[in-house]
Formats: structure tokens, sequence, C-alpha cells
């Protein structure tokens, strides 16, 4: 069988939509699956350790790998940088292991015009409604009601970037959207550019025809 190179499996969606819940079937489902530790300027908090949560760094050194090219995206909030360290998602993929990103349109749009965007799979997810992505914020007692309204404010937006991703799946049940997510990564994984040997393989094949003659 050809050897194959990883993905860069991107999932995004407005919050409450799923996305983090689905990032957590798939690992479950495939262990093979590394997760993308980001890389954070902000302080560690209690009981996070470095390159399990994040990579904390310090500002300047983030700045300086920004300008190095060794981030395949980042952004700043709320007075902190994030970002995706490049070398260990190179590394990965190279390995012929899938890499899974939990992050918003933004990143999302970095990453796939990075150096590396060949090889990603992009999927968007959306809710059923707008009135059911409100309850999810409001059930999963995670935010205040001020946060909760700026995070409904803001997903309008991020909804609209969906025509730039390669597949959008509607989470209206979850055991399904995850069934239909393992089919397309499944799918994905054949992908003739993810398959580097086919090309060996393929030429072996026609020596085979020579021979015969």
């Amino acid at each position: 069988m050809a050897g194959r190179r990883g993905l860069l499996i991107i999932l995004s969606s407005p919050s409450g939509a799923g996305k983090s819940t689905l990032a957590r079937r798939m690992m479950a489902w495939d262990p093979t699956l590394k997760f993308s530790v980001s890389a954070t300027t902000r302080a560690p908090r209690p009981g996070e350790t470095d390159g399990v949560e994040y990579f904390f760094k310090e500002e300047d050194e983030f700045r300086a790998m920004i300008a190095a090219g060794d981030m395949l995206e980042h952004a700043q909030v709320f007075g902190h940088f994030y970002g995706s360290p490049r070398a260990p998602v190179e590394a990965a993929i190279g390995a012929g292991q899938d890499v899974l990103f939990d992050i918003d349109w933004q990143g999302g749009q970095q990453i796939r015009n990075s150096v590396l965007g060949k090889h990603t799979l992009s999927v968007f997810i959306l809710p059923p409604s707008i009135r059911e992505l409100e309850r999810r914020l409001c059930t999963r007692g995670q935010d205040s009601g001020d946060v909760i309204a700026r995070r409904m404010q803001k997903s309008r937006d991020e909804i609209s970037h969906w025509p730039e991703y390669d597949y959008v799946l509607i989470n209206d049940d979850l055991e399904e959207t995850a069934e239909r997510l393992k089919t397309i990564i499944t799918a994905e994984r054949m992908r003739i550019s993810q398959q580097p040997d086919l090309v060996e393989i393929v030429r072996g094949l026609n020596a085979e025809f020579e021979d015969r003659t």
C-alpha cells in the first residue's frame, strides 16, 4: 500500500455549534490523530503544562517566530498572541500523521494560504438554527449573559465564511454529524496529493507492462 502524507484537518464553527465536541469525538475515534497545540504569550493558568495545553512563549520569541515564518497562523486576542507552530505540524504530516485544528475561520484561512495549504481538509460546522445555537451557549453554563450576547453577535460574521471550506456539516444531531465527519476524513486520506508513493507504484506497474512485451 502506498505511503500516506498526513492531513491538516481544520474544524471551524461559531461558538456553540459543536466543533470542540466533534474534535474530541474524532480523537477518541482515531487515537493516531494529533491535536495541534497552540503557542501563546499569555501566562500559564494553574494546572497548565508547557507543551500540553499550550506552548508558552515570551512576546519577543513569538514575534520572532512570526517573522521567521515559523507560525502557520496567528492572531492577537485580548492583548495576547496565539498561533500554531509550523515545525511540529510539518514533522507530523511528513510521518503520515493527521493533525487536527480547532480554530476560527481566520486561522483556517491562514493555514489554507500557507506552504502546507495543499494538505488541508477544512470543515465548517453550522448549527441547525440560531435559536438552537443560543440555547447551547446558555445551557453549557460557561459564560455570563454579556459574553453569550457577544458570542451571538460574532457568530453572524463567522457563519458568513462557510463557502471558504471544503465541507459544511449541519450539526443537528451530534452522533450523525460525527459519523459524517469520520466518512469525510477517511475519504480525504486517500486523496492523490496525500499519497506521494503512488508515482513510483504506477511506474512499477508500467515497467511490468514493458516486461510483457
